[in-house]
């Protein structure tokens, strides 16, 4: 479980340093979590989209609006508590600002190929679901 954390640490951190290479550095923070939850959403819906593709395919995944709102809504305090709340996205920084250069850029490129993963499988999803 410490590895999953770390990771998902490791994955606000390049968000981040991502956000802060770009034109406006503000909030850099707030846009890395931002871009979590909708990392998370996406995983989320294409999970269910493959569940209704291939298990259940009469089944309603849709939900109420209230249930996104919901998801979302927890989603976002969560990420508050682990980053936001007295400032811990600060010292998650600090702490992987010490990785040595060229494990920097590896960590980057596997966490680009990671979030394109996300992206293309929610796609995919939407491809399948599609199809039937």
């Amino acid at each position: 479980m410490e590895k999953v954390k770390k990771a998902y640490y490791y994955l606000f951190y390049q968000l981040y340093k991502w956000y802060e290479k770009g034109p406006s550095v503000w909030w850099s923070e707030w846009k890395a979590s931002l871009t979590l939850i909708v990392l998370e959403i996406w995983l989320i819906s294409s999970l269910l989209l493959y569940y209704k593709v291939f298990l259940a395919p009469n089944a309603d995944i849709v939900g109420s609006q209230l249930t996104w709102g919901i998801l979302v809504l927890l989603l976002a305090l969560i990420d508050y508590f682990i980053f936001h709340y007295n400032d811990q996205w600060k010292e998650i920084v600090l702490e992987f600002d010490e990785l040595p250069k060229n494990k920097s850029k590896k960590g980057g490129w596997l966490v680009f190929g990671f979030v394109s993963l996300i992206a293309l499988n929610f796609i995919f999803s939407f491809y399948l679901y599609y199809q039937t």
